[in-house]
């Protein structure tokens, strides 16, 4: 197989630049370091030489093909260096007027019919691209790090970019082996947009003492399924990188209230405490190990009352074969006895509000989550109201940990945690697919690989239902009255006549 860029320069030598350069040798490229700093490119070279001889030592590679890999890879001194490359990635600080200028300075050095490329994560290919004098044969190419293991990118056409570049770049890209998803040029592309979801709204709730960031990573976890919690992955990521991302995008979009950031992850990166690599952030590390405050156990010795389950609850009937099943005893009057524990199940409002519309006591009302079906989540959650006696509290925490499942007991939410994350996550990706940001298909990739979701954002919507998650954003905007919430008119229109969230017009 011919590769499509014989020889491929990258101009900077960081962590992405190298983890590209890596791959296009691995794809039989010849391959071009530069950086403005020598030592860097050196660096950079170096550390790639020792990660094919490591490949070598578990087997993957054999000894003439590390060879021959490091005979394709080599660095140059100065931007001449990379005139006759076929394609220049750049891959350098995410600042619009150095990577303008670097640009600027490269047309004047690659010959007419070289390939231009970013590796930008936040900024407007077309704006880079403005003061070029062949702006067609430029486009963005998002990589993500560390390069070699996340097997995505994305190739983003600018206002002016010839489409057969675009398709050669995503060729080119599976020949690194990646798969390649098309963006159009908007803020955050696929990837860094339908991420604003998770840990805004994640961000939102602490924010309302709803409560702490372990809770809310032990619930996403267990009754999502994804691999780290909002507050762990931002540890991970490290806010020096997260919140001016944040914000980035929420100014990009001319303040969309979707993507609000928080003060929460302003004053915490003020404070230093930016995450793992500080040592501490949203956790503390020992050791690089994170120290996450135990669960409080569960009242197990509380009184447990008769329970009453309001008609109105969402899935009433696997309420009811629940309870049945961990013991309960169930009241079936058409209201509670002034004993009982009320139970309700509400989509997107609050324990309060239902309190209230019901006419229900609320010191003795207590809420639970039941979006995700029982049999498929590792956790049940709990909410009360601020007027819930601490009796009744205990009790329904003490009956729906019988069997063993852990329960999280928080405070008063419009949506719970889930109901919330979820619907705002769907909500971000359904309006994606209105603007024709990408295609239904490419956004599912895309998230699933670059952010590792358990099910892409449109797939989750589906499995939850469009008309459930709708209800729970009608209801959240009921509560707040906060145009975040507002259903995007791709879920509005196949929430209301049942089709998938997938399902693209003809």
């Amino acid at each position: 197989m011919t590769v499509i860029y014989s020889i491929v320069g990258i101009a900077g030598a960081g962590a992405m630049g190298r983890g590209i350069a890596q791959i296009a040798a691995q794809a039989g490229s010849t391959v071009k370091l530069f950086d403005t700093q020598a030592s860097a490119g050196l660096a950079a070279r170096d550390a790639i030489f020792s990660q094919w001889d490591r490949m070598v030592e578990k087997g993957r590679l054999d000894s003439a093909q590390a060879s021959a890999l490091k005979s394709r890879l080599g660095t140059v001194d100065s931007l001449s260096g990379l005139a006759d490359c076929d394609l220049v990635v750049e891959a350098v600080i995410e600042r619009l007027d150095i990577k303008k200028a670097l640009f600027a300075e490269l047309e004047s050095v690659v010959r007419d019919t070289a390939v231009l490329a970013t590796n930008t994560s936040s900024l407007s290919v077309t704006a880079i691209a403005a003061g070029l004098k062949r702006p067609q044969r430029f486009a963005g190419y998002h990589f993500f790090n560390p390069v070699p293991l996340m097997k995505v990118v994305e190739v983003i056409a600018g206002l002016k970019t010839d489409a057969r570049h675009c398709d050669d770049l995503a060729a080119y890209a599976r020949q690194m082996g990646h798969t390649a998803v098309a963006a159009n040029d908007t803020p955050g592309f696929i990837v860094n947009h339908a991420g604003r979801g998770y840990g805004t709204e994640a961000l939102r709730i602490v924010g309302e003492s709803v409560t702490d960031f372990a809770t809310i990573d032990r619930i996403l976890r267990d009754q999502v399924g994804f691999k780290l919690g909002p507050f762990e992955l931002l540890d991970l990521t490290a806010l020096d990188v997260s919140h001016p991302a944040m914000v980035s995008i929420y100014q990009q979009y001319f303040e969309e209230p979707r993507f609000r950031p928080s003060i929460i992850t302003a004053q915490r990166l003020a404070g230093g405490l930016v995450g793992r690599k500080a040592g501490e952030g949203f956790y503390r590390y020992d050791k690089g190990v994170a120290q996450v405050p135990a669960e409080a156990p569960a009242p197990l010795s509380a009184t447990i009352p008769p329970v009453w389950v309001s008609p109105r609850a969402a899935r009433r009937a696997e309420l009811l074969l629940l309870l049945k099943n961990l013991g309960a005893r169930i009241e079936t009057g058409a209201s509670p006895s002034p004993e009982a524990l009320t139970l309700v199940a509400p989509l997107g409002f609050d324990i309060s509000t239902v309190a209230v519309v019901e006419r229900l006591d609320p010191a003795r009302t207590v809420g639970i989550d039941m979006l995700v079906d029982d049999a498929a989540t590792r956790r049940r959650v709990l909410a009360t109201n601020p007027a819930t006696r601490a009796d009744m509290r205990d009790a329904a925490h003490a009956l729906f940990a019988s069997d063993g499942k852990p329960v999280s007991v928080i405070r008063d939410s419009a949506g719970f945690v889930t109901q919330r994350v979820v619907a705002t996550i769907v909500n971000i990706a359904s309006d994606m697919c209105q603007q024709s940001v990408c295609s239904p298909k490419d956004l599912e990739t895309a998230v699933t690989l670059g952010l590792g979701y358990p099910l892409g954002p449109l797939a989750m919507g589906d499995r939850y239902g469009p008309a459930n998650v709708l209800e729970v954003l009608f209801n959240m905007q009921t509560v707040y009255g906060d145009p975040r919430y507002r259903p995007s008119p791709w879920l509005r229109r196949r929430g209301a006549i049942g089709l998938s969230l997938m399902h693209e017009e003809a």
